[in-house]
Formats: structure tokens, C-alpha cells, sequence
């Protein structure tokens, strides 16, 4: 059973600002938590089209969502590729460029990914060293943990996971690997705590925690894909649309808040101009000026939710 706790569903979903007959994209369907309220608030003529690229969500969604398929269309492909995808949805087309009402991201690891142990998410199961999202990828972190050099595993450690013994820990795993190859989570987890000073290994949670982050990331190719997904959304939005974007981690949120700041309105004209004529007004506003974070009643309920932030912007 794919149980997984919808984050920020209400804010998510309220900050669409749903029209009945409008269209809606759910670029990460998960649970269908944010996909399911979506629907439900679609009048005749309304759509939404989600993505994932997890076979287990897509068949999870065609039941949770059973009451709506009508209105739904389900899309099995990475969001990278939004724009190319809703081409092939019969969604109203401008220039060549798709367009539709509202994008919704809610990006990270769903919670099933984490606690099914042969997906090889979850530092707290023995589990191959697997962490693709789409069963079909070819990439996964064996590969990476076993023939990767030094430098570049370093790198990714240090660089998406924010793991301050990065070069430790790279050095542990290709000295181990020169003996036997690493093939399990639990190995791998063995070998980060004795990389890590028992001090720190004391503090700020599992010792593994940024590192699999770190792997999982580099597997999935995570943060370009967001970059690109995120460009095509404003492209694919009609005026008046809007994307809510909610992050989990400081380099997913910092991607959305500059691709954000680079489009908003930058009219330098004198306050007393009757309109801008100096052509800076910018492509997108912020629906709210500071992310919206869980409430506390939400954190006591999903403790998951403690990083997550919420950004929405309007299409101008």
C-alpha cells in the first residue's frame, strides 16, 4: 500500500487558486494527496494532467483517484521533460509552447520510496544500493559508491549533501571498495560512521543522512531536472497562472527562489508614472513575499515536514 503524508496540502493547493474549468498540472503525483484536492475541485471542463515516473505511484493514483479519471490524465515521465509531455496532452498551445492554469511541484523523496528497504532510499534498511526513482534509470548508486573516482564522490558529497566530511568519506569508501565492492545501505552506513568523529556522529541527526541525500540526488539528477521543469512551468503558464513550488532542502529551495527573483516585476519608473514605459515589469509576482512553512499542528502530525517551504508566483 503507497501510504504517504501530503505536505502543505491545503497552502499548495489554496495558493493555485483553482478555477473549475481550468487546467492543472501535478508535476510530482506521489500519494495523489495534492493531485486528489486538485480534482476535486475541477467543475466540467476542468483537467489536471500529473506526472511521476514511479509505476508503483501511477498504479496507486488510478485508485485513489478513481472518482476523478475523467479529469485526469496521468503522465509516467520525469518532469524534466513538462513541456514536451503536455504536447502530447491536447492542452491549448501558443507559439508552439503549451498552456495551462497552475503547476504544482512537490519535490524530494516520497515517504513509500523512503520506507520501502529495496529501494535503497533509507539509511535505516539493509537494502541494495539502488535510490533510482524510476525503476528504469539506468544510473543508481552502486555505481556510483563503486567506480566513481575520489574527487568526484567527494564532490557530490559536499555539494548536495552540505556534508562537512565529504573528502573523510570518500576516501573510506574508495579503500574499501579497492578490496571488495560496496553493495548494500547498511554497508555503506557502517562505512560513514567510521569516516565521521564520534563527536559529531553525536549530533545533528543520522550520521548518513547527507550522504544519502547526496547519492540520491546525483542518481536522479535531481536538481538539474528541477532547474529545467521549473523554466518550462513559467513558460507553460497562461497570465494569471500560478506554480507553487515546495522544496525540502536548502539547494532545492535556492534554485526556486533565484529562478523566481530573475522573473519578477523590475519597473524602475518614477512612482508618479501613469504606467511603466521603462519595459522592466518582469515576467512573474510572488503571491506571498516570504516562503510559507508547516504549521505546528501539521509538524505534530508529520514530523517529515519540519524542512519543507512553499513558494508561489503568478505569471504576470
Amino acid at each position: 500500500m503507497f501510504q504517504h503524508v501530503t505536505v502543505l496540502m491545503e497552502e499548495a493547493v489554496d495558493g493555485l487558486a483553482i478555477k473549475p474549468d481550468g487546467i492543472y498540472v501535478d508535476c510530482t503525483l506521489g500519494g495523489a494527496g495534492h493531485s486528489e484536492r486538485i480534482a476535486s475541485s475541477l467543475g466540467e471542463g476542468g483537467r489536471l494532467i500529473a506526472f511521476d515516473q514511479d509505476d508503483i505511484a501511477l498504479n496507486h493514483a488510478k485508485i485513489r483517484l478513481a472518482p476523478y479519471l475523467d479529469k485526469v490524465t496521468l503522465v509516467k515521465s520525469n518532469f524534466r521533460y513538462l513541456e514536451q509531455m503536455l504536447l502530447t496532452c491536447d492542452v491549448p498551445v501558443v507559439d508552439g509552447v503549451p498552456q495551462v492554469d497552475g503547476i504544482l511541484f512537490d519535490l524530494g523523496v516520497s515517504s513509500p520510496q523512503l520506507d520501502e528497504a529495496e529501494r535503497g532510499f533509507s539509511y535505516n534498511h539493509d537494502a541494495p544500493l539502488d535510490m533510482r526513482m524510476d525503476q528504469g534509470g539506468a544510473m543508481t548508486a552502486h555505481e556510483i559508491v563503486n567506480t566513481w573516482d575520489e574527487r568526484e564522490i567527494s564532490r557530490i558529497l559536499s555539494h548536495y549533501g552540505e556534508e562537512k566530511f565529504a573528502r573523510s568519506i570518500a576516501r573510506t569508501i574508495i579503500k574499501t571498495r579497492d578490496s571488495k565492492p560496496i553493495e548494500t545501505t547498511g554497508e555503506l552506513v557502517e562505512l560513514i560512521k567510521l569516516s565521521i568523529p564520534a563527536a559529531a556522529r553525536r549530533t545533528g541527526g543520522h550520521p548518513a543522512k547527507r550522504t544519502f541525500q547526496a547519492l540520491r540526488i546525483a542518481v536522479n539528477d535531481e536538481l538539474r531536472a528541477e532547474e529545467e521543469a521549473l523554466a518550462q512551468a513559467i513558460r507553460c503558464l497562461n497570465p494569471g497562472g500560478r506554480a507553487a513550488v515546495i522544496t525540502f532542502h536548502s539547494l532545492e529551495d535556492r534554485i526556486c527562489k533565484q529562478l523566481f527573483a530573475s522573473l519578477l516585476e523590475k519597473c524602475t519608473c518614477p512612482p508618479d508614472f501613469p504606467k511603466c514605459v521603462c519595459g522592466g515589469t518582469g515576467k512573474l509576482r510572488l503571491v506571498d513575499r516570504k516562503p510559507i512553512v508547516p504549521s505546528e499542528q501539521e509538524l505534530e502530525s508529520n514530523p517529515r515536514a519540519r524542512s519543507a517551504k512553499l513558494r508561489i508566483a503568478e505569471k504576470l
